[in-house]
């Protein structure tokens, strides 16, 4: 009689990522290490190519290229976010802050600057990951609502509004915004939003909350969010 193998127990489905690289060398070895992380990894080598493997196998986030054939990384984003919103990490060789910015501001969650690690790019990506399970979390609580000085922030709905009127934050603005919302005029630490935010425990020589907080700030108001150097941001009402 020949024995059965040991059953594994059913869990959660693996996460599907798209890698969008146009340099082979580089797509394949980010495949092989996602897929070694137990990601369902497709993959994609140009703008074209790019937007239409989002929407055959409608990934749970994008490593997105910056630079690519046909066109580039930015327009990826913003046709992928305009059919679905989803995290997407930007690599990008280019380290001017306006290109890191207008990245940001057309839907990429976060960037990695080439050269970069297989282990940062991993981290980067389990921590997108991490912040879309915890703002579904709250989103199905349905009972955040925030209002000072004519900032309206639904939770819920993840909706924001500005003397009334609507304004289109990305994922990551929402979050970071709802964040500084959760104890207005409070001074809340680097470290603290990007822990609460990213999933990060340490934010040590990373500008990435420095550039979203940009961005927000383009979108609400530059003086609703205070900075205190060598501290942290506060969301304050206006003068």
């Amino acid at each position: 009689m020949t024995e059965a193998m040991p059953t594994r127990a059913a869990g959660p489905p693996a996460a599907r990522v798209l890698v969008v690289e146009d340099e082979p060398v580089i797509n394949q070895a980010v495949t092989d290490r996602l897929r070694a992380e137990g990601f369902v990894v497709e993959q994609a080598h140009d703008g074209p190519g790019a937007v239409t493997a989002f929407g055959t196998h409608r990934p749970d986030l994008v490593v997105l290229d910056l630079m690519l054939p046909g066109f580039d990384g930015l327009e990826v984003c913003r046709r992928i976010q305009a059919v679905r919103p989803v995290p997407v990490l930007m690599l990008t060789a280019r380290t001017e802050e306006t290109d890191l910015l207008v990245g940001l501001g057309v839907g990429a969650d976060d960037y990695v600057t080439k050269p970069f690690s297989m282990r940062e790019l991993v981290a980067r990506v389990r921590a997108l990951l991490r912040r879309v399970e915890r703002s579904a979390a709250l989103v199905a609580s349905g009972n955040a609502r925030v209002e000072l000085d004519g900032l309206a922030i639904d939770a819920a709905g993840r909706r924001v509004e500005v003397a009334g009127a609507e304004v289109h934050l990305t994922p990551l603005e929402f979050d970071l915004l709802l964040a500084l919302a959760a104890e207005p005029g409070v001074v809340r630490s680097r470290d603290v939003l990007m822990h609460e935010v990213w999933g990060w425990s340490d934010a040590t020589g990373t500008r990435t909350l420095d550039s979203h907080v940009k961005t927000l700030r383009a979108k609400i108001g530059a003086d609703r969010v205070r900075t205190v150097h060598g501290v942290g941001y506060a969301l304050e009402a206006r003068s």
